[in-house]
């Protein structure tokens, strides 16, 4: 008999699991998946159809330094670099975003933020899936920019984490949510200048003991939801380039079309 059943488990668990995907069939049909933005039913879980043509997305070509979108003209660029990217480098080697921060992401991105909305997280990593696909390719590891414990008690969650967890299972990268952690309580960033923002910012990142062996000789992909000026970004660059990262990239949801001031 234990044979007879050894021989028919296969059939049994493939019975299953054909029912558990009708199962999903018929609730989707009945509760269909609701738009992240609104109680529109949408085919998958994800944006309503307005939404989604409101968020600029930012396509090739972009700065490789920064991740702004360029003008076409043509295709022929003297530089892959803007202006400012020339003239000042940022500590981060390259950087991606996948859409403009305006009045059309900063909702969504609110929403996820300070909303407590989590599902966001899933649909951002897709996106920078997208939009850091060559930074990706090359990095060894995935790192988040870390919250302070306090401001993580508030919040119940780092909203760069849960985007940078799944974006590393899909890519197949190392995860590496510890690597850095920010010693220092800071203020928020909202309404500083770009000097402001950098000193705010100063000496407030660190790595951990086992971070740094993890960072060590290896690219490292960083991940934050928004670049302004890249002082956050910067300041974690440089901590972990201090621990002996070879390089480090940076894949943001979004950023603002003019991120900073020229020269810094």
């Amino acid at each position: 008999m234990r044979d007879q059943d050894g021989a028919w488990r296969p059939y049994w668990e493939a019975g299953l699991v054909r029912l558990g995907a009708l199962g999903r069939g018929l609730t989707d049909l009945i509760l269909p998946p609701m738009a992240h933005d609104s109680r529109e039913a949408t085919a998958a879980a994800g944006l309503s159809a307005d939404a989604w043509t409101r968020v600029t997305f930012l396509e090739d070509p972009v700065c490789d330094g920064c991740g702004a979108g360029f003008e076409y003209d043509g295709g022929d660029f003297a530089s892959d670099r803007c202006a400012a990217c020339l003239a000042s480098p940022y500590r981060f080697a390259r950087a991606r975003a996948a859409c403009v921060y305006d009045a059309a992401s900063r909702g969504l991105i609110l929403k996820y933020k300070h909303g407590d909305q989590q599902q966001f997280a899933g649909l951002f990593a897709l996106w920078l899936g997208r939009a850091a696909a060559p930074l990706l390719v090359e990095a060894d590891a995935v790192v988040p920019v870390p919250l302070h414990p306090i401001r993580l008690l508030s919040r119940r969650f780092n909203q760069a984490a849960e985007i940078a967890r799944p974006l590393a299972r899909a890519a197949d990268r190392d995860y590496v949510p510890d690597a850095l952690v920010r010693v220092r309580a800071t203020r928020t960033q909202g309404g500083r200048s770009a000097r402001g923002r950098k000193l705010n910012v100063k000496a407030a990142f660190a790595t951990t003991e086992a971070g740094a062996r993890r960072v060590r000789g290896r690219r490292i992909l960083l991940v934050d939801d928004v670049l302004t000026t890249g002082a956050t970004a910067e300041a974690c660059a440089a901590a972990l380039l201090d621990a002996g990262a070879r390089a480090v990239d940076l894949a943001v949801v979004a950023r603002v079309r003019a991120a900073r001031e020229m020269p810094r």
